[in-house]
């Protein structure tokens, strides 16, 4: 785990800051960051280190502490009076009631579906015995990821001074986030029942019900709003396998307009039409050849076995993808059908993208001409040698006849 954290650490410090490899449309939020999974990089960034109010994505840190501090996640919890008296009169709920027993896991759920402020409550009290000093353990992850525009003074996200952070150090949390199995399976969670039979569901279904906008490409997501963040939106974008990270801030809230998912739209659909699936190297196409020595052949050429393709943006630099081969460097009359030559390995960037084994598809017939012509130095020495002991024993033998 601890090796595993400092890899994220010197994965953080080699992030690009900002960097806009592509151009999208005008978008409702004033900041935004698009992060490529895959190749990661940001590849769309508008304004997104400017410090401002994030609302309820906040909950994205207070969850990832909450399970990083929880050692039973069946461990009961009884939601008490003073919990909630602690939940903000205008803050989403999950709908938690007092003398409600539900466990660990109940409240993660709780706190990132619905956005129950009255869930991340509950869990920043019964982890650190208050939520005073649940936020010390947010802002010691803020320092240990090494975020230097992000503070909390609450667990939910509402407006307070010193409560901020950035488009791309909320990018950092969830990427860190996501690397936990169990967040990303709530992150990835759609409906949820508690073990007290309450059923939950995630905000974005709240809010398109009356936008109704095609978001089957959203495979994860964490919205929030307040007055001073407005509509934010941390979304979990897949399209033909590959996945994106969207961060959007501070979109205005007018006439129930979800702006916020009207963006994640925008961009879902730049994606599908900038974005294809390439063929890099086609089956059949010749990669190298192999010298072969002594034979009818003087090369043997090494053969994509299949399409090797990638789902990447269409003006992408082919120089970007290369192969590499290791194995014979060399083949002669010795090398036999169904022998393995190498492997050959395929390359986006520094990203595998697949991976062949080569072996020789025929036999490799010998050329006894160029044999001859190869060795022709030993074997004239070879000649001249038996000339030589043939004179020679020639010689010792008319000696022995003229004794």
């Amino acid at each position: 785990m601890i090796m595993k954290k400092i890899f994220y650490l010197l994965f953080l410090i080699l992030l690009p800051i900002s960097v806009s490899a592509i151009n999208l449309p005008k978008l409702h939020s004033p900041k935004a960051v698009l992060y490529d999974l895959e190749d990661k990089e940001i590849i769309y960034d508008l304004n997104g280190s400017d410090v401002t109010s994030i609302a309820s994505l906040t909950k994205i840190m207070t969850t990832i502490v909450a399970i990083e501090n929880i050692t039973n996640l069946d461990e009961k919890i009884t939601i008490t009076k003073e919990m909630l008296s602690e939940v903000p009169y205008d803050a989403s709920i999950a709908g938690l009631k007092v003398n409600d027993k539900v466990t660990y896991e109940d409240l993660l759920y709780a706190v990132m579906l619905p956005s129950g402020a009255d869930a991340a409550v509950a869990l920043g009290t019964s982890i650190s015995g208050s939520t005073d000093e649940f936020v010390k353990l947010m802002n010691e992850k803020v320092k240990e990821l090494g975020l230097n525009n992000t503070h909390f003074k609450n667990v939910t996200g509402y407006d307070i001074d010193n409560h901020y952070s950035t488009a791309e150090e909320v990018l950092d949390i969830l990427i860190y986030a996501l690397d936990n199995d169990l967040f990303r399976k709530i992150y990835k969670t759609n409906t949820y029942t508690l073990s007290n039979g309450l059923k939950i569901e995630s905000t974005l279904n709240k809010y398109n019900r009356t936008t109704r906008l095609d978001l089957s490409n959203i495979t994860g997501s964490k919205t929030g709003f307040t007055g001073d963040a407005g509509l934010c939106m941390a979304s979990l974008i897949e399209i033909q396998d590959k996945n994106f990270i969207l961060i959007t801030l501070n979109a205005d809230y007018k006439n129930n307009n979800s702006y916020h998912l009207q963006d994640a739209v925008t961009v879902i659909n730049y994606l599908k039409d900038n974005y294809e699936n390439k063929t890099i190297y086609k089956k059949g196409d010749i990669l190298l050849s192999i010298p072969v020595k002594n034979s009818l052949i003087d090369n043997y050429d090494i053969i994509c076995g299949e399409d090797i393709e990638k789902y990447i943006y269409k003006d992408i630099d082919i120089s970007s993808f290369r192969f590499e081969y290791e194995g014979l460097d060399e083949l002669s009359y010795k090398n036999k059908k169904g022998e393995k030559i190498g492997n050959i390995k395929y390359y986006y960037k520094d990203e595998l993208i697949s991976e062949d084994t080569i072996y020789l598809d025929k036999d490799i017939k010998i050329s006894y001409i160029k044999y001859f012509e190869s060795n022709l130095p030993f074997l004239l020495f070879l000649i001249l040698l038996i000339v030589f002991i043939i004179t020679f024993i020639s010689i010792v033998h008319q000696n022995k006849l003229k004794k």
